[in-house]
Order: C-alpha cells, then sequence, then structure tokens
C-alpha cells in the first residue's frame, strides 16, 4: 500500500488498512479469497475478480453496514478510491454531515458514490445509467439498504450526460456532479497498447467493465469535454461539476478547455491509494464557492522540512577535543570542541558564521555561504601546485641584490644622490660607485641593471635603508612606473582587500543561509543543518558532507 500516505485525510484506510486475516475470519464468502504468503501475512490476489468483488462487499457491509450485488461483467469498484472522492467533494461543498443534492453520471452496477454519500452525509442523489444490466443492479442496491428516498436511479440514453436528465428537474439547484469517466478510447487502450509507459510494471489489479464503463469515442478526454459544453449552458444549476480522471495527461488540456471557455473557478486534486493513482477536476461559475488547493502546492506547505545531520560517536569526541585543545590551549566540553573545530573550517572555506542563542549543552551556527569553496578541493590544490612549479624560481637572496642593483642603477643616473653620503649599517662603510662602475655582485644582471635603469625616475627610487627588510613588492611596483614611497609599502601591503567575506549584515548576494546545531545527545554529538533560504538545497547538502568528513579527518589523523 504505498501511496496510502497520501491518502484524504479522512479515509478511514488512511492509516489503517483492511486487516484481511479479521476479516476472512468474519465473513466466509471472503475467506476462500484469503491466501497465507511465505511470511504468514494474509494477501488478496487482485487479478482475480472474484477476489476483487468479494473485498469490496465484504468492506463496504464492514464499515458501512451496505449489502451490494455486483455482476462479475460489470466495473467492480475498489472502496478506499471512491471514499476519497467522496471526501474531496466533502471538501468542495463543505458538505459533510450536511444536506446535499448530487448528480452521479454513469453511476455503474454497485451505484457505490450515491450509497456511500448517503450512508455518510445524507446526501439526495439523482443516479443516471445508460446500461441496462447496471441500472437493474443499481435500483436493486439502492432498494436493499433501504436508501431509495435519498437516491434515485433513471435511466437514460445512451450518449446522455447533463442535459437530458435534467429536463424534468427544471427547479432544483445541485450541488455538485460526480462522474468515473470511460478511461479508453479503444480495446487497446484498455489492455495498455500504446497507451502505457514501457517502463511502468504492469497493473496490479484486473481491469473489470461492460464496454460503455470503460469505453468510450475519444476516450476519457473526449468524455469530460461533453460534461464541459453542458456545464456551459447549465451553469449555475450546479455549484460544482466534477470527473474523476484515469490519466494524469488528460488533466493539461482539460484545465486549458475550461480556461478557453472563461470558466472562473478551476481546480484539480489526486486520489491515492494502494500502487493506483487517479486525478479530479472540479469547476464552479459560482463566485462565492471556496476553491481548495491542489495537492502540489498543500504538499509544499504542510511538507515538514527534516534537517541534514551526522552523529560523532563518542570514541571520536576523545581525539576532536585533543585537536580542539591544541587549538585553544585550553580544556572544552566535547560541544565545544567539535563547535570551535568547525568555526575553523568555516573560517578556511570563508563561510560567515555568527553564534545564536542556544539551550545548555548545545551551540548554534547561523551560517551565509557566499561563495561555493567547499567542492573540488583536491583539484584546486592540485591547479595551485601545478601553477607555483611554473613559476620562474629566483636565485638564493635574489630580494635584497635586486633591490641593490635598483638603487645602484638609480643612483648612478642622478647627480643629487651622488653627492649623498654613503649609509653606514653594522659597523660597515659602503661607498657609491661613480657612473659607470658596477659592485662584482652586480657584474651578472648588467643588461637587467641598464633595463630597470631607463625606467625608474630619480624621485621614484626608494632607497634601501639599513636595519630594515626590503619590500620586494614595492620594488617591483617601482620598476613598473607606480609612485609607491618605501616607507609606505607595509600599509599598502596592509591596506589590500581581505579574502573572507563580508559581515552577515553586510552581504547582499549570497548561496544560502542555514542554521547549524552541535548538541549533545547521549554520549554522542549530533550536528544538525536547518535550511533558512537560498538558491540551491544541494549546496548545503554538499558542505554538510564536507564538514562531516573534515571532522572525521581530524580524528584519523595521528
Amino acid at each position: 500500500m504505498a501511496l496510502n500516505k497520501s491518502m484524504h485525510p479522512r479515509n478511514r484506510y488512511k492509516d489503517k488498512p483492511p486487516d484481511f486475516g479479521y476479516l476472512a475470519a468474519k465473513y466466509p464468502d471472503f475467506q476462500q479469497h484469503v491466501h497465507t504468503n511465505l511470511t504468514g501475512r494474509p494477501i488478496v490476489n487482485f487479478k482475480e475478480p472474484e477476489a476483487v468483488r468479494a473485498l469490496t462487499c465484504t468492506l463496504l457491509k464492514e464499515d458501512f453496514g451496505l449489502t451490494i450485488e455486483i455482476p462479475l461483467e460489470r466495473l467492480i469498484p475498489t472502496v478506499p478510491l471512491r471514499l476519497n472522492y467522496i471526501h474531496w467533494v466533502e471538501d468542495l461543498i463543505d458538505g459533510q454531515k450536511q444536506l446535499r443534492r448530487g448528480i452521479d453520471i454513469g453511476t455503474g452496477a454497485s451505484c457505490i458514490y450515491p450509497l456511500l454519500g448517503a450512508t455518510m452525509n445524507g446526501w439526495y442523489f439523482l443516479a443516471t445509467e445508460v446500461d441496462d444490466i447496471c441500472f437493474d443492479y443499481a435500483t436493486r442496491n439502492v432498494e436493499q439498504n433501504n436508501l431509495s428516498d435519498l437516491i434515485k436511479v433513471v435511466k437514460v440514453p445512451k450518449k446522455t450526460l447533463l442535459m437530458d436528465a435534467l429536463k424534468e428537474e427544471t427547479e432544483i439547484v445541485y450541488d455538485f456532479c460526480m462522474c468515473n469517466p470511460p478511461f479508453f478510447a479503444n480495446q487497446l487502450e484498455a489492455k495498455g497498447v500504446n497507451s502505457r509507459n514501457s517502463r511502468r510494471p504492469p497493473p496490479s489489479s484486473v481491469n473489470t467493465g461492460g464496454v460503455t464503463e470503460i469505453m468510450a469515442e475519444g476516450g476519457e478526454l473526449e468524455f469530460v469535454k461533453r460534461i464541459i459544453h453542458d456545464s456551459l449552458q447549465l451553469k449555475r444549476r450546479l455549484r460544482w461539476y466534477s470527473c474523476m480522471l484515469g490519466k494524469k495527461c488528460s488533466l493539461a488540456p482539460l484545465k486549458e478547455e475550461l480556461r478557453n471557455q472563461g470558466v472562473p473557478k478551476v481546480t484539480h486534486t489526486e486520489f491515492c491509494q494502494g500502487r493506483t493513482m487517479r486525478w479530479a477536476l472540479a469547476w464552479s461559475f459560482y463566485d462565492d464557492v471556496i476553491v481548495p488547493s491542489p495537492p502540489s502546492k498543500k504538499r509544499k506547505l504542510d511538507k515538514v522540512r527534516r534537517p541534514l545531520s551526522f552523529t560523532l560517536p563518542e570514541a571520536a569526541l576523545k581525539e576532536l577535543q585533543a585537536k580542539a585543545l591544541a587549538l585553544s590551549g585550553s580544556p572544552q566540553s566535547p560541544v565545544d570542541s567539535v563547535t570551535a573545530l568547525l568555526v575553523k573550517t568555516l573560517n578556511d572555506l570563508r563561510v560567515l558564521n555568527k553564534r545564536g542563542p542556544c539551550n545548555k549543552q548545545e551551540q548554534s551556527l547561523f551560517l551565509t555561504a557566499v561563495e561555493n569553496t567547499w567542492i573540488h578541493g583536491r583539484q584546486k590544490k592540485r591547479e595551485m601546485v601545478r601553477q607555483l612549479r611554473e613559476l620562474p624560481r629566483a636565485p638564493h637572496c635574489a630580494g635584497t641584490s635586486s633591490q641593490t642593483t635598483v638603487v645602484t642603477a638609480a643612483s648612478s643616473s642622478s647627480p643629487d644622490l651622488q653627492k649623498q653620503p654613503a649609509p653606514t649599517g653594522n659597523g660597515n662603510t659602503q661607498n657609491e660607485t661613480t657612473s659607470g662602475q658596477q659592485q662584482p655582485a652586480e657584474h651578472n644582471n648588467s643588461s637587467t641593471n641598464e633595463t630597470l635603469s631607463q625606467t625608474v625616475e630619480p624621485k621614484d627610487v626608494s632607497v634601501n635603508v639599513p636595519g630594515k627588510d626590503v619590500d620586494m613588492e614595492a620594488s617591483i611596483a617601482t620598476v613598473a612606473g607606480q609612485e609607491t614611497d618605501s616607507k609606505e609599502a607595509p600599509s599598502a601591503d596592509n591596506d589590500r582587500p581581505s579574502k573572507r567575506p563580508l559581515s552577515p549584515g553586510a552581504v547582499e548576494h549570497f548561496l544560502f543561509k542555514c542554521l547549524l546545531n552541535v548538541m549533545l545527545e547521549d554520549s554522542d554529538v549530533i550536528i544538525e543543518m536547518h535550511w533558512v533560504e537560498g538558491q540551491n538545497k544541494d549546496l548545503m547538502n554538499q558542505l554538510c558532507t564536507y564538514l562531516k568528513n573534515t571532522l572525521l579527518k581530524f580524528v584519523a589523523k595521528p
């Protein structure tokens, strides 16, 4: 019963499927169709028409007190599906336990919709039928359940839907109509040829029904369009028009047809039961009706967002506490230790994090991810190593010799600099040479010095002051023609924009935001990540996996 959780909330079989063992013990006619599988569980073979009929009659008797007869050569309804439709009509007309009038188009031999509606809510039904056998059985089923005062079964000509059925009742305004139309256009469709996806498994139940019940010209699509055209003439004679559909692909063109005809109120739903799904369409010409939301919107509103989580066992916490102790220098609790390691990892990833209010033995972090820095980590490291290998390597102490070369070359081209005394440092005196002379250490770089001396202006030269480290970047910037003072070089380096993201309050564009909780449960620590907002939940899933793997690496490393 894979789809039972999506049944209508009021469907009695949603949380309590039929107990075949109990029903077999109580009803002998049903017992012969119940078998026991290898695990000892009682089952019913839904491919046997006799078994399906026995189950339907047994459920109606047990749960609703109804006694019916159904011929095997006519459509055998399943009770949970029909009950879903009844409950949805209750939602449309607010008719639970209220007196309402409805029309069942093509009631069938079982007359199941009128019987359920009259028994559960006391509704009045006009039930139409074109088949002689179905009409006789439906009339008999109504009479033997003493519901003739609420259900009127009428025989109508073939291809009659609503117009002819309401000719005699011109003054009555009905609250709704419901219909289980013929799903198929021909025998091939009925057998699943060219109408069923080849990847889908075959149906789990038998397909029963007479020709007029399962087939119609143009299939269910044309059949429902005829009801739509009747409703355009009747309009406010019914508050709600509705039809059940066997194919989801019929839903869109029918809704398009209603839009083209200017119908103001349209809604749809889906019926889920066992392994079967059906869809239903409803429309109204009244402005004061309440339109229920489609199931897709309901699921989005009612869906419980479960957090992403992983657990760190007690055995791993001792190692993580040792790692956290090495970082902070002070012993911490397991929760605080894990939180400290998470904060370190998040900072390395440049993910904004801010501590939030939390309970005892719990830590909470509000995360804002501005860029994706946690995927393809090994690929990025390999690329960085490759780039470092391709960079040209300077000789030993190249920074000092290059700076000295720049200063010497510049001083040789400036008379003012030649007159200045040579600076002294560390007790040694270094004499400036005249133009054209070079120090021995600079002899191998004479060609480079000539090029540099042509590009450097005297006022841009940074004199190498003894006792201070030489700023390699400042020298390169000077050679490139930028006006950078050597005394301002350290501050310029400090003014370089940081790679860390801005504070959470200053972030306008982000990938996602989430809440990360670190909690102690028994002797283990649980990490949960709750989605707040953003572009893609998959990114939060990736970050959660990255954090988990990182903590496990802390444990694995000695």
